[in-house]
């Protein structure tokens, strides 16, 4: 089971308010935009033309129905009730790269849709009305697609999660015949609405797939509706299947992403690569000190990044592109080639290894709920097993490890920066890690002299040495 993460608000300069879709007039009496919940969240994303009507319950004269999957208080899914077709199509389609429960269940709803009794689930209805005299395009982004996109009719289903601004909404399109037609992802806020962007890019950027490298869904339409920022990318083959051995880094697949699909490049010194510049520019203005909550020895993203440069700076490694969300969740398999989408977070010029690093630590949060401390020793066990796969010995693994763990810390803070909040499995937690992989710096040492000797924890975080000794160094 996928463990869900939410964000909590912390202060950090620069940030801004949280943003939220339909900011505007509180919704009326039954109309589920007004809820807190994931199923609020989303029909606010999708349908917040304030024009729109929404309702619970079936209406004969409504523009669109939906079931809501499996119910109100547990919504997981928005199924599109345009036929049996679309309906068993939407529950049906790539339900082989879901886990055996998961498929099984699903299964069971597609034939209850196929026959025309998925009423017998007891699935509540919502309903959207467009007013009389107004375009559906103008009010409904599916409507509006199926315009751009030359599609007679054009059907939705959709995902629902827990309220969070790192979220974007996804549709799941289908035509009348209950066919994909493509995912269209919505980006709501500045942070989502970057993400979208990126990945529009990344997609129109990527080399033709051959060899190793993956096959990538292509981007098929980037446009912007209201203030929504939507990338429709290209369905996957129907016979789409769950990797096997899902935990296996995919190391040919790895390399083949960070060179490009060409040969390796030749190894340069940690301070000849603009990753350091890079950093320090991402992380202006965050806090001199780490901020209230950390460790009182804790350093800051400033000081690590300083450490991790005196430390390596002459270290040689060969540098790339890396995906940034290389998880099996977003792999498959089709006739012997490997699949890999969402491609937002897709970066270059990092050591080659960020993917391993990343698969392991994320599987580790996202799929098994571990703290971050134990996230980054399953990196360090990835690296360790798989890393001379990549040309990684001891001190580039540990390179690499404790590169990514800035890395990830740079994020957090840009979407926090953005008004997205923290996450606070993450912050401040990935700043005492680094501080207990290299030691504090000199403003956390200066802060830490304020602290009573009773109160200084600074004996308990080991030394440069120690942890080096992960490394074999």
């Amino acid at each position: 089971m996928r463990v869900r993460q939410h964000s909590i608000r912390v202060d950090v300069p620069g940030q801004r308010a949280p943003s939220d879709p339909l900011a505007g007039p509180a919704a009326s009496p039954g109309d589920p935009r007004g809820r807190g919940d994931g199923l609020g969240w989303v029909t606010r994303a999708v349908f917040g033309d304030s024009r729109l009507r929404l309702s619970l319950g079936a209406d004969a004269g409504a523009t669109l129905a939906y079931a809501v999957v499996p119910s109100l208080e547990r919504a997981r899914f928005l199924l599109p009730l345009a036929g049996r077709r679309v309906t068993a199509g939407s529950v049906l389609a790539y339900n082989a790269l879901r886990p055996p429960r998961v498929r099984a269940g699903r299964a069971a709803v597609g034939l209850l849709a196929w026959a025309g009794a998925l009423r017998l689930t007891g699935a509540p209805v919502l309903s959207v009305h467009v007013p009389a005299g107004v375009e559906p395009g103008e009010v409904l982004l599916c409507a509006h697609l199926a315009g751009l996109l030359g599609v007679p009719g054009l059907h939705a289903a959709i995902g629902i999660r827990p309220p969070d601004p790192h979220h974007k909404p996804t549709l799941q399109l289908f035509d009348d015949a209950g066919r994909p037609r493509g995912y269209a992802k919505i980006g709501w806020n500045d942070g989502t609405r970057a993400m979208v962007r990126a990945e529009a890019a990344c997609l129109a950027d990527l080399p033709r797939p051959g060899g190793a490298l993956p096959v990538v869904p292509g981007l098929v339409l980037h446009t912007r509706w209201q203030d929504r920022e939507v990338a429709v990318v290209a369905p996957m083959p129907r016979r789409v299947r769950r990797l096997r051995g899902p935990d296996r880094p995919r190391l040919a697949a790895m390399l083949a992403v960070a060179r490009r699909g060409g040969p390796a490049t030749a190894p340069r010194p940690l301070r000849d690569a603009p990753l350091l510049d890079d950093w320090r520019r991402r992380a202006a203005g965050a806090p001199a000190v780490a901020p209230s909550g950390a460790h009182p020895a804790a350093m800051s993203i400033g000081e690590a990044i300083d450490a991790i440069g005196a430390r390596d700076g002459d270290l040689a490694c060969e540098f790339g592109d890396w995906h940034g969300d290389w998880v099996p969740w977003n792999m498959a398999r089709h006739r012997g080639r490997l699949y890999l989408w969402d491609w937002e977070n897709r970066g270059s010029g990092v050591p080659v290894g960020f993917d391993l690093a990343h698969q392991a630590f994320q599987t580790a949060l996202s799929l098994h709920g571990r703290p971050a401390a134990d996230c980054a020793a399953a990196a360090d066990a990835a690296l360790r097993r798989y890393g001379p796969g990549l040309g990684l010995d001891a001190a580039r693994q540990r390179l690499v490890a404790d590169a990514y763990l800035v890395e990830l810390w740079l994020r957090t803070y840009e979407l926090s920066a953005g008004g997205a909040g923290w996450n606070p499995r993450l912050h401040p937690a990935l700043l005492h890690l680094l501080t207990e992989r290299l030691g504090p710096g000199p403003a956390s040492r200066a802060a830490r002299s304020d602290v009573p000797p009773d109160q200084d924890q600074s004996k308990d975080i080991p030394s440069r040495a120690d942890s080096a000794a992960l490394y074999g160094r």
